[in-house]
């Protein structure tokens, strides 16, 4: 079980990212779309096994969390474990909005996981969690069809799928 605080994107880019699960799902590749119909396209800021919303709305009151901020994803990566993503081009707004929720996050005592935290966070966009190895290359292939991507962010939840968690920010 995964709980984390996503960044939503804007109605463009979560229709072409939607209409890439659904391809990837047509060639029998499983995408975040089919795994149980709650997931929306997003880049999570923070993640862990559990996350309190309500803990993180109060760390977070008052921090602008994105709105209106442009990311571009340009490049597709996997990660180990057969999680396959869109890569988001770094920016420095978004890398000060990253470090800003995670000072607040840290002084509220919220933990997350170490790989999320500034300095070591790899901002993307997943596609999928478990790409069958033998399907991996043709999977990044229909990935890079939609690329490049440019999207801005219109909002933001703490999302924990497997609870029936949602809490808009």
């Amino acid at each position: 079980m995964v709980a984390a605080l996503e960044l939503y994107l804007d109605v463009d880019a979560t229709r072409r990212i939607r209409t890439l699960w659904r391809a990837l799902d047509d060639e029998g590749i499983p995408s975040l779309g089919s795994l149980h119909q709650k997931h929306r396209p997003h880049i999570s800021l923070a993640a862990a096994r559990h996350i309190d919303p309500h803990a993180v709305a109060d760390a977070l009151d008052g921090v602008p969390l994105g709105c209106g901020l442009p990311v571009e994803m340009n490049f597709a990566g996997q990660f180990v474990g057969r999680v396959l993503w869109l890569g988001v081009t770094v920016t420095p707004e978004l890398l000060a909005l990253h470090r800003a929720v995670h000072t607040r996050l840290d002084e509220r005592g919220v933990d997350v996981w170490d790989h999320y935290r500034p300095g070591r966070w790899v901002p993307h966009c997943t596609i999928s969690l478990r790409v069958p190895n033998p399907v991996m290359g043709p999977a990044i292939r229909r990935c890079l069809e939609v690329l490049p991507l440019t999207a801005t962010i219109t909002g933001a939840a703490v999302a924990d799928h497997a609870n029936d968690i949602h809490q808009t920010l």
